[in-house]
């Protein structure tokens, strides 16, 4: 059975992909986290659990040739748009430097597979977070090797991961207070937590059939802001219902924070040439591509297709 290491296991994206594969692997989680840890640890017993800091890399290095992981997940980082917005330096410490110390431990240990999670925001990126996971992904790029492969999945927004829009909905909700809405015109790509697992391990799997280093990434349906709080609201509160041109009385308007688009984009127009789209997998290479293979135009959550009602509402049941 494969070794598989996830730096920030216990959190969503790393949890999730324990749950659906925990029989397939022998699995190692590095987080900082002790609550989060004794949760993982909980609820998957056979999970080694080690506290470690990806911004230490002697310790990174030591724990890669201990264990000899078959393949790494970097899943570790500071994942909040404004918190990385108002505090640059500790965005650059961990998104950033920790990455770079994940594929230098990766490279010295000669872990076969290095697999990084990036972000929508790393495309055209606008905000500090959005840069420090660009920077990531060109850095896996350059790190890749005969011994080591390295390549990354480009995520949209991880529904009811740990402070995302859903929870603090949940939250606001529960205390029968209004769901604050930065704009009644954003919209965001979204998947489950579950699609999030499934992608990574697509990346796995597409790692033993193709050469170069990629980004991959999935076409996924996209969801406007309101329409996600009305639809929170009116299950909530059955007899609450509006009529869908006007704003629910139970949200209040507050603003864009910090680093925040309208829309935020998964391809760009400039990374079309360098695409290969196989069903509704993208791959990213650094050189260009066969353009009779490539996603014909950018994909965003502006162009993506509106999420059903019923796949909304599994988002948030």
């Amino acid at each position: 059975m494969k070794k598989v290491l996830i730096t920030g296991g216990s959190g969503t994206v790393g949890s999730a992909f324990i749950k659906k594969y925990y029989n397939n692997y022998q699995f190692y989680s590095l987080s900082r986290g002790e609550e989060q840890i004794a949760e993982l640890k909980h609820k998957y017993p056979k999970v080694k659990t080690l506290i470690r800091d990806i911004c230490d890399l002697d310790q990174l290095v030591n724990t890669f040739e201990s264990i000899k992981p078959d393949i790494v997940i970097h899943a570790a980082a500071l994942k909040h748009v404004n918190l990385a917005e108002i505090n640059p330096s500790k965005a650059v410490e961990i998104n950033l430097n920790g990455s770079l110390n994940v594929a230098k431990a990766s490279v010295r240990a000669k872990v076969p597979l290095t697999v990084g999670i990036s972000t929508d925001k790393a495309c055209s990126p606008e905000n500090v977070y959005g840069y420090t996971k660009k920077m990531m992904e060109q850095i896996f790029t350059e790190y890749n090797n005969s011994e080591t492969k390295f390549v990354c999945t480009r995520f949209a927004n991880v529904a009811g991961s740990r402070g995302s829009v859903i929870p603090f909905f949940k939250n606001l909700l529960k205390n029968n207070l209004p769901l604050k809405l930065t704009s009644v015109d954003m919209n965001r790509l979204m998947f489950s937590s579950e699609d999030a697992a499934c992608l990574i391990h697509d990346a796995i799997d597409h790692s033993n059939k193709v050469k170069e280093s990629f980004v991959l990434s999935k076409k996924m349906e996209s969801v406007n802001m309101l329409r996600l709080a009305k639809h929170m609201s009116e299950n909530h509160y059955p007899a609450y219902g509006t009529p869908p041109d006007k704003l629910h009385p139970g949200i209040e308007i507050v603003g864009l924070r910090p680093g925040e688009k309208l829309n935020e984009n998964l391809i760009s127009n400039k990374e079309l040439p360098f695409t290969k789209l196989v069903d509704d997998l993208i791959f990213l290479f650094k050189d260009k591509q066969p353009e009779k293979l490539n996603l014909k135009e950018s994909f965003s959550s502006k162009n993506a297709t509106p999420m059903s009602y019923n796949n909304l509402k599994k988002l948030y049941a």
